[in-house]
């Protein structure tokens, strides 16, 4: 018995035409259920004509479930799984009798009971997909096809010795994050720019001779200096790029043992996006963060510091090497 309002209401609406249903069919139709012993799929509200005979049924249940007329037991049931059956006609009789003979109110049921050792559909055959053969293709005959990733990965190779599958995919990564970057309008990210068609394309790396460590300590002083966090100061509200997370500024200052070294800044975010506690790789800790996942040390170009009250995010997040 149901004492939910809510429920009797809905109960009350999806069932207040039940009376009412077959009240505009023509008086020969028949509304019939018909159910399988073998077959957990079941066919709904299938109209028959009264003048249907069993011969005919048969051949129609032969066409949907593969069981053969002479091996169809049939029973005719008041609804599904009821008990007894209001009439049971075994295989090879009954076939020149019409459904109107049967006296079948609409919403009945016709089950049909598959009496073949043989069947198909016996044991979960037709439905039961574990059943099924799986193909599975040797690494050997895999790598003589041609067209498929393993095969374009081997061109590349060929092409570009210091090529990778993981490689690709993270400088497709970067594209991707170039491109969004445009769309918002904002300064795209190192290494990329725009050429003559307006299309972001990556900045080929020129190559130069090696440099001495006080040039490269130098290269990075420059590119994570203090100047790239300036401005930023502990306790203002920020948003983090890629994926516009929000949060507040905890720590601003050098940080040797993360990535190139240089300056980094601590971010506490208002969700779990991050990726410490404040903690860097070598246990020391900078700031604190609510838990492991509320924290993050990210790269001064990809913070943004002004008014930015808290909100849910629900932005795709990427990952970014400018963040540890």
């Amino acid at each position: 018995m149901i004492n939910n309002e809510d429920l009797l209401a809905l109960q009350s609406y999806v069932t207040a035409h039940d009376s009412t249903q077959y009240a505009d069919l023509h008086a020969d139709t028949l509304v019939l259920d018909v159910t399988h012993s073998n077959l957990k799929q079941k066919h709904i509200e299938i109209r028959f004509d009264k003048h249907t005979t069993i011969g005919s049924l048969r051949d129609k249940i032969y066409q949907q479930t593969g069981t053969k007329p002479h091996f169809q037991h049939l029973q005719f049931l008041s609804s599904p799984g009821a008990s007894p059956p209001l009439f049971d006609i075994p295989p090879e009789q009954d076939n020149d009798r019409m459904l109107g003979y049967y006296s079948l109110s609409h919403g009945a049921t016709v089950h049909c009971i598959d009496l073949d050792p043989h069947s198909g559909s016996k044991g979960g055959g037709y439905e039961d997909t574990s059943l099924v053969k799986k193909y599975v293709m040797s690494d050997e005959d895999y790598d003589k096809r041609k067209g498929t990733l393993r095969d374009w990965g081997k061109q590349q190779k060929e092409k570009d010795s210091t090529f990778t599958l993981a490689k690709h995919a993270k400088q497709h990564r970067e594209l991707m994050d170039a491109q969004r970057q445009a769309k918002l309008g904002l300064e795209l990210p190192s290494g990329f720019e725009y050429d003559n068609n307006g299309k972001v394309v990556r900045i080929e790396p020129t190559v130069e001779e090696p440099v001495g460590i006080e040039n490269k300590e130098n290269n990075n002083n420059s590119e994570f200096g203090k100047e790239t966090v300036e401005g930023i100061e502990v306790g203002m509200r920020c948003e983090v790029s890629p994926g516009s997370r929000r949060g507040s500024v905890a720590f601003v200052g050098e940080v040797p043992e993360l990535g190139n070294g240089g300056f980094w800044i601590g971010v506490i975010f208002d969700e779990p996006v991050g990726k410490t506690d404040g903690t860097a790789k070598s246990g020391k800790r900078y700031f604190d963060a609510p838990g492991t996942k509320y924290g993050g040390f990210v790269r001064g170009k990809n913070v943004e510091v002004g008014e930015f009250p808290e909100r849910d995010i629900m932005d795709e997040l990427e990952d970014s090497d400018d963040e540890l």
